[in-house]
């Protein structure tokens, strides 16, 4: 009788193993089967981390992901943020895996630099450079005509420690001039426009996508210039600074701007941790030109998205998702 019960739980044994294989076979171990019939392997969860709730960063982030999430298949979530240089530490930390950031702040992180002076971080790659946030030198004194013209003046380059601020010593040091060559003070948008409204300060440096609040303000209650870059300065800039993208800020964007302004822009882009397989970042930059042409009256920044743009950072390397996707449409881009 004994020999017996071990014979049938012998069996039964048997019989669920060969079950269990049977389901690891059809996709039942660490596979989902989507709509369609195919099955793929299970999602990454992917946290896209963007900037305040009010801002760009987070509203067009928060399409972006939902396009993905929708139309590719990612598991994919939007979280506020506080910025690039949080985002950066966010990936760092292992808080996210896809951030916004600015060009010219990820390319302090990776080298070490500026902001991350002594405490570099360089294990994320680009996935997209998706619209420019330009420089705008703003100023209620029609005499101050290029930044050669600020030598002497009383300027706010940005709260200290700012990417503003950091963007005001690159563009002064491509005519020459030093913090030491202005009164430099140290103001958020808000309190530099305030500032020029008041008469305390001669011109303010302001980076962010145009129109930007701040300078539009200005503009009604006051007569406000916008100060430009000339070619060949530009073209100094960028040789030395390839995180910048020459920029033209047109035409009756602010109230009595009678002719296009020449300037630079960093730009708005997204960054993703290395540890992301190439799979989801590939299908991640797809998203983003589908969704361009699919919704494109979902956000405004669609309207700036192209091919060229986002494949135009050179100041650090490509995941390679992002790559295998430019490369089908005929873009090559470094990566690591």
């Amino acid at each position: 009788m004994k020999l017996k019960k071990f014979l049938v739980a012998a069996v039964a044994t048997a019989a669920a193993a060969v079950l269990a294989l049977s389901l690891a076979g059809c996709g039942g171990s660490g596979e989902k089967k989507p709509e369609g019939g195919s099955t793929t392997p299970a999602a990454e969860s992917l946290r896209f981390v963007t900037g305040g709730e009010s801002g760009t960063y987070y509203a067009f982030g928060t399409v972006l992901a939902n396009y993905a999430a929708n139309n590719e298949g990612l598991d994919i979530t939007a979280l506020s943020g506080n910025g690039s240089q949080a985002n950066v530490q966010a990936l760092q930390d292992g808080d996210a895996e896809l951030a916004f950031c600015q060009s010219d702040v990820l390319a302090y992180a990776y080298e070490g630099t500026n902001l991350f002076e002594g405490a570099g971080y360089s294990d994320f790659s680009i996935v997209a450079a998706l619209y420019n946030e330009q420089v705008q030198i703003v100023t209620c004194d029609p005499k101050i005509k290029t930044v050669a013209d600020l030598k002497g003046k009383t300027v706010s380059i940005g709260a200290a420690g700012s990417g503003v601020y950091f963007n005001a010593i690159d563009v002064l040091g491509a005519y020459d001039l030093t913090e030491k060559d202005i009164d430099a003070v140290y103001q958020d948008f808000a309190d530099s426009a305030d500032s020029l409204k008041d008469g305390k300060i001669d011109a303010a440096f302001i980076v962010a996508g145009a129109p930007t609040t701040a300078i539009t303000d200005l503009s009604t209650s006051k007569t406000a210039y916008l100060v430009a870059l000339d070619e060949e300065h530009v073209q100094k800039l960028l040789a030395s600074s390839p995180y910048y993208a020459a920029d033209t800020i047109k035409a009756g964007t602010y109230k009595g701007q009678e002719a296009d302004v020449t300037t630079v822009a960093v730009q708005a882009v997204v960054i993703a941790n290395d540890s992301v397989s190439e799979d989801a970042i590939y299908s991640f930059v797809k998203s983003i030109f589908d969704g361009a042409e699919a919704q494109a009256d979902a956000h405004a920044k669609y309207a700036e998205l192209s091919l060229e743009g986002a494949s135009s950072v050179t100041s650090v390397p490509y995941h390679a998702g992002a790559a295998k996707y430019f490369a089908e449409q005929k873009i090559e881009v470094a990566t690591k």
